[in-house]
């Protein structure tokens, strides 16, 4: 993730593979879907976060510090063990600041109870943990979840990024009017996917606070993300 104004790294999302010893490596979307709703789909999302913050732990001890964020599922985040689960995991790792962690919300759609769902939130933000809501505008997003739940970021789909730059398309206005609507509510925006110069710099002049995407790197190795970001990241926008 790049702030868009200094074009420095501010942070990375952690992504779940399956290394399956038959099919290779597997995405999300190929084997998620089949644990959804399922104990063992909670599951793997703690291991998840337990696995993001070892991460961190190793790479502060190799001096590099640096936020991670972590998808949560509906289901995962409506348990009821889940700030208590969460507090154990982060007094783990004493060294890891629970600032450095920020939880992305998946599926706002299937939250059922806003009002405990919001609760929950904002005793997570008192231990220090923040929240965004992903994909925000697709789906059933509803104005609702930004009413009631404490996200201090939204994550613009890539949906909306790509094809933004073709003459006739919405997307831009889209782009902007959640831009719009986030700074109306003191909240800030990533644009997910950002793959070209056209997309980097037509997303900065439409708002949007950071960035991330094929542009500066495609998904890579704990290992691998670490040699980048020590070489760092030449890519930016103008202005």
């Amino acid at each position: 993730k790049v702030n868009m104004n200094t074009g420095k790294t501010i942070g990375v999302e952690a992504l779940i593979r399956w290394e399956n010893p038959e099919r290779g490596l597997l995405l999300p979307g190929d084997f998620l879907p089949i644990v959804e709703n399922q104990q063992v789909g909670i599951d793997i999302g703690e291991w998840v976060i337990e696995t993001a913050l070892s991460q961190m732990t190793h790479w502060q001890s190799l001096g590099l510090e640096i936020p991670v964020s972590v998808n949560v599922s509906a289901a995962q985040l409506q348990e009821e063990t889940f700030v208590n689960k969460l507090s154990n995991s982060l007094a783990k790792h004493p060294s890891i600041p629970p600032h450095y962690l920020e939880l992305e919300i998946l599926e706002t759609s299937a939250l059922t109870d806003i009002a405990e769902i919001s609760s929950k939130m904002y005793s997570c933000l008192e231990i220090g943990v923040s929240f965004s809501l992903d994909d925000f505008g697709t789906g059933y997003s509803s104005l609702t979840y930004l009413k009631h739940l404490p996200a201090h970021l939204l994550k613009i789909d890539q949906s909306f990024v790509r094809g933004a730059t073709e003459k006739g398309s919405r997307n831009g206005a889209l782009i902007t009017s959640i831009t719009s609507l986030a700074k109306s509510l003191g909240m800030d925006t990533t644009a997910e996917g950002v793959e070209t110069m056209d997309e980097l710099e037509l997303v900065q002049e439409l708002g949007c606070s950071h960035v991330q995407g094929y542009i500066y790197s495609k998904a890579l190795s704990a290992d691998a993300a670490l040699q980048q970001m020590e070489n760092g990241l030449r890519v930016q926008a103008k202005g």
